[in-house]
């Protein structure tokens, strides 16, 4: 099934059922500091008289990314030699993964091409691989290999049990000591914890004991390999966001971003919406993180248009509108019908018409290209998100703090446009790690690491739920892109509301100064060979 906005809009809205347990954001993304103090609102009970007398301003501040800027990258790739350098490559590396004798090289193969973004020109050649590797049931004594291969299967659909791991445990059940020296061994083991599932005890262990031996020995490694230790401590591969790390860029990734700025440019929204995040770039960068294979590029710059408009009724609800306003906006929501905007004000009109056409607009390109007809579902998702935007509304205004389970029940929804740290200082409602801190009254630290262990458990939910899911494995992989998008935007703070800082860093690496693909890369292939022969 080819993987286009319409395809991918109903998994994102919670199709591989983990409605309830969805509480993906890194815990810094939800940290807020102390209430700042608000301006009053004088709202009068008729609609033509409605007066504000000042509005709550987020102080975010401009795009820093100029249009003209972004039309001026320029790419090699349009060449024609690029495209037949292309095939030659595709061609070889094919070779190289057929030519693998065993199955410690056919998983460094593999493990290599998902970590450079090419796995999607090789899927048949890998999963010839894969296939190989699973059928292969040799026990190894080497737990990196043992680790890597048990990940790998796990990604990719196939049954493993965590039993694989007992052969380097001692008859107590601890993983012996002999094991805690092994860098290569510990790192492979810690990546592959995070694939477990409900209920795997041995695999949260591993966790911890890789984890707690990996950090001990950092500190004296070289500095290349202690980045990456220091990087997988920080974010799992399998958290991470795909593509960002190999840093390559590509034809798509210009033309996308252009085209990207030509659909959300008609909005409007930089003219008439002044209070909202104008971050065109930003969010095709989430929306890179979600499909980020060259032949989605459709499905990008319909997934950029979409979080827009999703950031422009976020910032509706946050800062901006009143109780009132607020309240008719979710009506107007719960109509669909554009008799509604006559009770709403003029701003209020954009964001509402902005939403109302690009639903339709889906579901008419649904209805034409697959005859399916998927309106009420976008309506009913379209309603959920407004209502629950509008429960933590009501929430700062009547000054309620929620309990953990109150607000993790209305966030998994509202984790669709998801708050930072700069959100309480501007007046937003506490979030997760402040529910925790207020309910159970302890300290920052002992909340972050009680949301810490809501990830990793939401983290199981998902690898379970895709593991037994029928749908298309591209609509799964991007229903766990997602998430994975989210903690890299949010990772360090609000990457979207303040992109001066990693976000900027990240996108200038990825967009502007990617690593560019040499002229021949035959040494590199020649490695890969190398390796195979050893």
């Amino acid at each position: 099934m080819e993987l286009t906005l319409t395809s991918l809009s109903p998994l994102a809205y919670g199709a591989l059922n983990c409605r309830k347990n969805f509480a993906m954001a890194s815990p810094r993304m939800r940290i807020k500091q102390g209430r700042s103090e608000l301006p009053n609102l004088t709202i009068t009970s008729k609609i033509d008289e409605l007066q504000v007398t000042e509005r709550r301003s987020a102080n975010y501040h401009p795009s820093i990314w100029d249009p003209k800027f972004i039309e001026s990258l320029s790419t090699p790739y349009t060449n024609e030699g690029y495209s037949n350098r292309l095939e030659d490559l595709k061609e070889e590396a094919k070779r190289v993964i057929k030519d693998a004798r065993d199955t410690s090289s056919r998983l460094e193969l593999i493990d290599s091409m998902q970590r450079l973004g090419v796995a999607y020109h090789l899927e048949e050649e890998i999963k010839e691989a894969i296939d190989l590797v699973h059928l292969d049931d040799t026990t190894t004594d080497d737990l990196s290999t043992t680790a890597l291969r048990f990940r790998l299967l796990r990604q990719h659909g196939y049954p493993v049990s965590s039993e694989v791991f007992d052969q380097f445990r001692s008859k107590d059940g601890r993983f012996r000591d002999g094991i805690s020296q092994d860098i290569a061994g510990l790192l492979s083991l810690y990546e592959a914890s995070h694939l477990g599932l409900e209920g795997e005890d041995d695999l949260e262990e591993a966790r911890r004991f890789s984890t707690i031996h990996l950090k001990s020995l950092v500190g004296n490694l070289e500095s290349d390999l202690a980045d990456q230790v220091q990087q997988s401590l920080e974010v799992p591969l399998h958290w991470r966001m795909p593509r960002l790390e190999a840093r390559t860029s590509s034809i798509s990734t210009k033309e996308g971003v252009e085209g990207a700025n030509e659909v959300v440019d008609g909005l409007g929204f930089k003219e008439k919406l002044s209070f909202s995040r104008d971050r065109l770039v930003e969010n095709y960068l989430w929306s890179m993180g979600i499909a980020p294979e060259p032949h989605f590029s459709k499905c990008r710059i319909g997934l950029t248009k979409f979080i827009c408009i999703l950031t422009a009724i976020d910032d509706m609800y946050d800062i901006y509108g009143s109780p009132d306003e607020l309240r008719r906006f979710t009506d107007a929501v719960n109509r669909w019908d554009t008799g509604a905007l006559v009770d709403l004000p003029d701003y209020m009109k954009i964001c509402y018409l902005a939403m109302y056409n690009f639903a339709n607009e889906m579901a008419y390109d649904a209805l034409r290209d697959h005859d399916l007809y998927i309106l009420p579902y976008l309506k009913s998702q379209w309603l959920n998100l407004c209502t629950s935007y509008s429960m933590e509304a009501q929430w700062f205004y009547n000054g309620y703090k929620p309990s953990i389970d109150e607000y993790l029940s209305n966030a998994w929804t509202s984790v669709g446009g998801p708050a930072a740290m700069a959100e309480i200082a501007r007046g937003d409602v506490a979030k997760s790690i402040q529910c925790y801190m207020s309910e159970e009254r302890i300290s920052e630290e002992q909340a972050r690491d009680q949301v810490e262990k809501l990830i990793g458990y939401s983290w199981k939910k998902l690898n379970e739920a895709s593991t037994d899911s029928s749908l298309p494995k591209s609509m799964i992989n991007s229903s766990l892109n997602m998430a994975r998008s989210a903690q890299c935007i949010f990772q360090f703070g609000d990457g979207i509301g303040t992109s001066i800082g990693v976000t900027k860093d990240r996108l200038t690496s990825f967009i502007i100064k990617p690593i560019w693909i040499e002229p021949s890369t035959k040494p590199y292939l020649d490695g890969m060979k190398m390796s195979n022969r050893r």
